[in-house]
């Protein structure tokens, strides 16, 4: 600092007539003056880097400020008690109001005001506490008009350097159209799922009925009526699996255009982005193949149905057939039964098909063979419970059935088809065993078979095709039927 006392600077005349001497005199002026000089230099200095950083921060400031303005997702500050402490205009617009102003002044209490369960905002407060932060939390809201809107909420709690919860912020987007969507195909797929179900109703009720009227011998009506049925449910189902095909080729085509469009068009006009926005169209179009691809899956699950309809109810009169085919038919008619449902466990089907030659047969009885046996297959094992294997407690015994084909030449027949259906269910002991082809014979409880099953498939086998059909079982090792038909 500089002295107050006066300072006597050396006369005109001294400083032209002997510089050295007054420069000697004022030696110890020009150190102080010096050093006071640079700390105003240093002090000129520090204050041009405030005024940069405050202008930095200034120019920051306002362009996080144009951001915040200008987001596209609503974003907030609010209170842990709930009330708002900031909110940006797409905020406002999302829950109705004109600007964040009129938000900020008439939504108080976020809690009651704000979500239509008032606990949403507890379990959000909640989260918040136990992680700092919650991510996709979906609520529904009340907007300004009353309408109720679905919202998802991406949050942070802020605290200070000492851990002190300070508030809560975080972005809102409105999620509604996605919602509706959402819904609409849940809809759309309890419907197909009720019609599928009703279908397969029917196809029981009708398998039902065709066993009733074998067993009556009325084989020749059934045929034409399952006939007609599965014509009729043909054509619009093949009408259905050769469209999906080019349904799902436009779909790419126009997803691949709307592609090129957002490439070379990346800022849409802001009524294109808007309903781009309402639409969730980033949703549409992942879901929307997915979806096409489940409604094939459906259209396929029919035809298959339809074909084996028409295979099984073909007339019955004698002509040469691949015995696969009816095999398969017969299994996909089966496809209910062999699910798990509730305690029951899944049946599982092993096939190890031989290559066979057409068989010259009656189809139509031959695949009520099928069925009787198999049936009988499926309700030795439905209520199986799982068992040790090979007294193994970490493995049990999956129910399963194996279908085997061979060709054999046996000497009195010539060449014949065989096909051998086996179970690992409990089993049959022989006294049993040498009645199970005897008409009304049974062993389930009352109304719950004829007994006339494997009697009429004895009959349809040995006296109609000229072949053999036999019975190897043992209590607890399963049980094979061995069907042998003249080729």
């Amino acid at each position: 600092m500089l002295s107050n006392t006066p300072m006597l600077l050396p006369s005109s005349d001294r400083l032209l007539n002997s510089p050295p001497d007054w420069l000697e005199s004022d030696k110890p002026l020009c150190p102080n003056l010096v050093k006071q000089t640079r700390q105003l230099e240093v002090l000129n200095e520090e204050l041009a880097d405030q005024i940069a950083e405050r202008q930095d921060m200034e120019l920051a400031l306002r362009k996080y400020r144009s951001m915040f303005e200008g987001a596209v997702e609503g974003i907030f500050q609010t209170t842990p008690d709930g009330h708002f402490i900031d909110c940006n205009p797409a905020l406002a617009k999302i829950y109705g109001y004109a600007s964040p102003a009129e938000l900020l002044e008439t939504l108080t209490n976020i809690g009651q005001q704000v979500y239509v369960n008032q606990n949403r905002r507890r379990d959000f407060i909640e989260k918040l506490r136990s992680h700092d932060s919650v991510t996709d939390f979906e609520s529904q809201v009340y907007r300004k008009d009353g309408q109720i809107i679905w919202i998802c909420e991406n949050a942070r709690a802020v605290r200070d350097r000492d851990g002190n919860l300070l508030y809560y912020e975080g972005f809102v987007t409105d999620i509604t159209q996605r919602k509706v969507t959402e819904e609409s195909l849940q809809r759309s797929e309890a419907k197909y799922k009720a019609q599928a179900e009703q279908l397969e109703e029917t196809l029981n009720q009708l398998r039902q009925t065709q066993q009733q009227l074998i067993e009556k011998e009325h084989l020749s009506t059934l045929g034409k009526l399952l006939a007609g049925v599965a014509h009729e449910i043909n054509n619009p189902v093949n009408f259905l699996c050769n469209n999906f095909p080019h349904a799902q080729q436009y779909t790419t085509d126009l997803l691949k255009l709307l592609q090129l469009y957002s490439q070379y068009n990346p800022q849409p006009a802001p009524e294109i982005q808007q309903e781009v926005e309402e639409i969730d169209l980033e949703f549409v179009v992942e879901d929307f193949p997915k979806t096409l691809s489940s409604m094939q899956m459906g259209a396929e699950r029919l035809r298959q149905l339809v074909y084996s309809l028409k295979t099984l109810s073909g007339a019955d009169e004698e002509q040469s057939i691949d015995i696969h085919q009816g095999l398969d038919s017969t299994l996909v008619m089966l496809y209910y039964r062999l699910k798990s449902k509730g305690n029951k466990q899944e049946i599982k089907v092993f096939k190890d098909y031989s290559k066979l030659p057409l068989v010259t047969c009656y189809p139509c009885g031959l695949n009520q063979v099928f069925m009787n046996v198999l049936c009988n297959a499926i309700d030795a094992l439905k209520d199986m419970r799982p068992q040790p294997a090979n007294g193994d407690s970490e493995q049990t015994i999956t129910p399963s059935i194996w279908i085997r084909t061979e060709l054999i030449n046996n000497g009195k027949s010539g060449a014949c088809a065989v096909i051998r259906i086996i179970d690992n269910g409990p089993g049959i002991d022989d006294e049993l065993k040498q009645r199970i082809f005897e008409p009304f014979f049974t062993t389930k409880p009352p109304g719950k078979g004829t007994g006339l099953g494997l009697s009429i498939s004895h009959q349809i086998i040995v006296e109609k095709h000229g072949g053999t059909f036999t019975c190897n079982s043992r209590p607890g090792q399963g049980t094979e039927f061995v069907i042998e038909i003249p080729i």
